[in-house]
């Protein structure tokens, strides 16, 4: 049995390289099985991630072998029983694993969650015998720090590793990466085995996911909740200041008070996907027939423009497994950007003789 665990460093979102992973190995003629041992809770009180590879890699199966715990922010008030988790993880894994030739197994937001219940990162790979494929989202050289330190604390636990695959990865980083933070890893013997480039247009949120997070009143433009926000621009200064800001930022989201004609308005001129009246302050009416005309959202919020900011920032897209076409992103990324056989060659005991 081939047992690959996904360690997710805090801040990345690994779920699509979990999830082209598992396609590329389906179409390669394996079973693959998914396993996240800790799941954490969104908004929506599930886990987005084991939700969406249930439904994409194995709909038939049920709920309770994909993801046996999960472990909220006070998740040790509820004292469970130790011996009980180890347990149901055990016929999770075998469930799972009793139809698959691979199982791709997911770390929660970060690798010590569930420490306090032994069921961290270290202690699931090697309590299901898991090769560590690690995740690191890239930002700047602190992030080749993040995969050196990574690979050292798993070495020194005597965890097998895969190799680290570099997401998210900025353009303008991306031959640094390749000639700085592979080598570094390289010389330590580390193995880096992808740099996945960032692609803003389809990791961000839509308008209508904006508008779950915020609620609010839509005053116009309903029939396009699906734009994609791509920046979002705070209009709390003058027209004159707010203008270029405004010309130069496409497909954003605009937050300002419903007092705000002007800068609405101006907003609406431009490459604009929604505009986030705040304050409950119901706009001119010129600013609801222009936004009617150009048929961009418009959005009434009771927030202020502080708290609207503040958990717009938290937003992300998530990956569908209705959304055919952000599901062929995630195995054409993998399967252009990650020496993802060379993964199942390390599974297979094979190794890999090309560090870098």
């Amino acid at each position: 049995m081939k047992n690959l665990y996904l360690l997710n460093t805090p801040g990345c979102d690994h779920t699509a390289v979990a999830l082209g992973l598992a396609l590329n190995f389906r179409e390669r003629g394996l079973k693959v099985g998914f396993l996240k041992p800790v799941g954490c809770p969104a908004s929506s009180g599930l886990d987005e991630e084991a939700a969406l590879m249930h439904q994409v890699m194995s709909p038939d199966a049920p709920d309770e072998s994909i993801m046996p715990f999960m472990a909220g922010p006070s998740y040790l008030s509820h004292h469970q029983s130790l011996s009980r988790l180890k347990d149901r993880l055990a016929q999770a894994y075998q469930q799972v694993a009793a139809r698959s030739d691979v199982v791709v197994i997911s770390s929660p937001a970060a690798p010590y969650v569930a420490t306090g219940f032994q069921m961290d990162v270290a202690s699931l790979a090697t309590a299901l015998n898991a090769a560590v494929l690690l995740v690191v989202r890239v930002e700047n050289d602190f992030s080749a720090d993040q995969a050196i330190f990574y690979n050292e604390y798993l070495e020194l636990k005597n965890i097998p590793v895969a190799g680290t695959v570099f997401n998210n990865a900025p353009r303008s980083l991306l031959a640094k990466i390749q000639g700085v933070y592979a080598p570094l890893l390289a010389e330590r013997n580390y193995r880096s085995l992808g740099i996945i480039p960032a692609q803003p247009a389809l990791l961000a949120p839509t308008v209508e996911e904006i508008h779950q997070v915020l609620g609010g009143e839509i005053l116009a433009g309903e029939e396009n909740l699906g734009l994609k926000v791509e920046d979002i621009v705070v209009g709390a200064m003058t027209i004159e200041s707010a203008l270029s800001y405004l010309r130069r930022s496409p497909n954003k989201a605009v937050v300002t008070g419903g007092d705000r004609a002007d800068l609405a308005l101006a907003a609406l001129e431009t490459s604009t996907s929604a505009v986030i009246l705040t304050g409950g302050l119901y706009p001119d009416v010129k600013v609801v027939a222009r936004a009617q005309d150009k048929g961009i959202p418009l959005i009434l919020v009771h927030h202020d423009t502080y708290s609207a900011v503040e958990r717009l920032n938290a937003i992300s897209h998530h990956i569908r497994a209705t959304d055919q076409e952000a599901v062929a992103w995630a195995k054409n990324n993998v399967s252009t950007y990650c020496r993802w056989q060379e993964i199942l060659d390390y599974l297979d005991g094979k190794g890999i003789t090309n560090p870098a």
